[in-house]
């Protein structure tokens, strides 16, 4: 009977590594920290080898995102959470390239992408609790998300019309779009895979790369292209969330119909009209 007893009790080897192991939200701290420290090392790197570890980077955010959240991925496998995470290391690290050299705009653009992987990291655990059971927080996480596609989005579109090739920059807007906005589309109803979704986010794509394709030619800078396809995409998307949510009223339909109007302008003014 003692002995029964006694080997019932956790041994030291095990208390001292219950002791060590980490909880979901320090598990993204940890993530966020050396996720953050190699893209500040990107600055270190030139020509490709720095796309690598931008590559890298992407992957090791997915990575990271599945060791702290693999206990609630094994009830609910979804695929598409890792989306938006690969993305946005995608996404801050090609743009990184394009800021200035100087060490403090390195430390103000880190400190950004630190802060919204670990925002980030938090909207998608609620998306997997949520689609187990019911959450609160639910309706912050796809704020946050969508805040966070649209800056994504932002950040690859101006990278990728930087490169002034055509084919290129039409296949990787294309491939981006869709994945984003998929994901973007997918928070609203979260399920594991979704043929309609895949129709509605190709609908989308294709509007924008039609977009892109006559902007190309436009006699304007890429950052300034960049901000009229990302407003679009934006308009895209808010009706695509409301529409879902079934408030689609003729206020909001203005509202958004305001946004794409003075995206517009903002393209008119900033347009070289004289080369």
């Amino acid at each position: 009977m003692a002995t029964n007893t006694f080997s019932k009790l956790p041994s030291p080897r095990k208390k001292a590594l219950s002791s060590f192991s980490l909880d979901k939200r320090q598990k993204f701290v940890v993530s966020v920290l050396l996720l953050s420290a190699l893209f500040f090392s990107i600055q270190l790197q030139i020509g490709k080898i720095g796309i690598y570890i931008v590559i890298l980077l992407a992957i090791m955010t997915d990575l990271f995102f599945y060791w702290a959240m693999r206990h609630d991925l094994k009830e609910n496998r979804m695929i598409s959470i890792f989306i938006l995470p690969l993305f946005y290391s995608l996404a801050f690290g090609l743009f990184y390239f394009l800021i200035p050299t100087r060490f403090l705009f390195r430390m103000i653009i880190t400190i950004i992408y630190g802060f919204g992987l670990y925002s980030l990291f938090l909207s998608q655990n609620i998306f997997v609790v949520a689609a187990i059971r019911t959450i609160a927080l639910l309706s912050g996480a796809r704020i946050v998300s969508f805040v966070i596609t649209v800056l994504c989005y932002l950040f690859l579109v101006n990278t990728v019309l930087s490169l002034h090739l055509f084919l290129p920059t039409i296949l990787l807007l294309g491939f981006a779009t869709f994945m984003l906005t998929y994901h973007s589309l997918w928070t609203y109803a979260l399920q594991k895979t979704s043929y309609r979704l895949s129709l509605w986010a190709g609908g989308i794509t294709l509007c924008l790369v039609e977009i892109a394709s006559l902007l190309l030619f436009w006699p304007s800078s890429p950052t300034v292209l960049a901000l009229y396809i990302t407003a679009m995409l934006y308009v895209f998307l808010g009706l695509s969330h409301v529409w879902m949510e079934k408030r689609l009223f003729k206020n909001v339909l203005w509202e958004f119909t305001w946004v794409g109007v003075i995206a517009m302008l903002f393209l008119l003014i900033f347009t070289s009209w004289g080369k």
